[in-house]
């Protein structure tokens, strides 16, 4: 994956070996398109895509203290997709042979270490979230989120209205991202958060 880096890429990592949270998302911006785009075509899915991004960017910024030592900061974003990506179509197809034909060919790759930690804290906060909300929200919610329904199928289900689910899907949702916000930190929560368009 060939993706030119910036004339001063150089300094805004340095930057974000600092801290900065202003380079990290010029950085990011940079960078998520190109590296979507990649992935999708790997993974033909928006959101094992989405969680690949965030996945990366996340562990580029908690680990921003061994970025001076990179010698070429877009190979090292390959490498970590091409990993997550190898480790995300395991989890999702183990056995499919569209699988084993990508796997063959991401292993000839050298390894980066993974760390699933912060992604499933993020996962076990919106678990925590999404259990205290209130019984029709959290319904609805799980309807919508994990059963994939569309309002007004919810609608029809629960003999409510669409604009009900609609105002609950909103309550709902503006309550999880306070509880996860309450919880993490906002660089992190804002890869998470943030929706991949390319």
């Amino acid at each position: 994956m060939a993706i030119a880096p910036l004339s001063n890429e150089a300094e805004l990592i340095l930057k974000i070996h600092q801290g900065d949270k202003r380079a990290f998302t010029i950085l990011f911006e940079w960078y998520y398109k190109s590296l979507a785009a990649y992935i999708f075509k790997l993974t033909e899915s928006i959101e094992i895509t989405e969680e690949i991004v965030q996945d990366v960017f996340i562990k580029v910024w908690l680990k921003r203290e061994t970025l001076p030592g990179i010698s070429s900061f877009s190979n090292y974003l390959f490498i970590l997709s091409r990993n997550k990506t190898l480790n995300q179509l395991r989890k999702q197809a183990r056995y499919s042979s569209h699988f084993q034909s990508l796997e063959k060919e991401l292993e000839t790759d050298l390894r980066v270490e993974e760390e699933n930690d912060v992604y499933e804290d993020f996962r076990l906060l919106i678990d925590q979230a999404i259990e205290g909300l209130p019984p029709q929200q959290k319904r609805i919610f799980q309807l919508s989120r994990f059963e994939r329904l569309k309002y007004e199928e919810i609608a029809q289900q629960l003999n409510l209205s669409s604009e009900t689910v609609k105002k609950h899907m909103y309550l709902a949702t503006k309550t999880i991202k306070e509880y996860v916000h309450s919880h993490m930190d906002e660089v992190v929560i804002s890869i998470l958060l943030c929706g991949i368009f390319f």
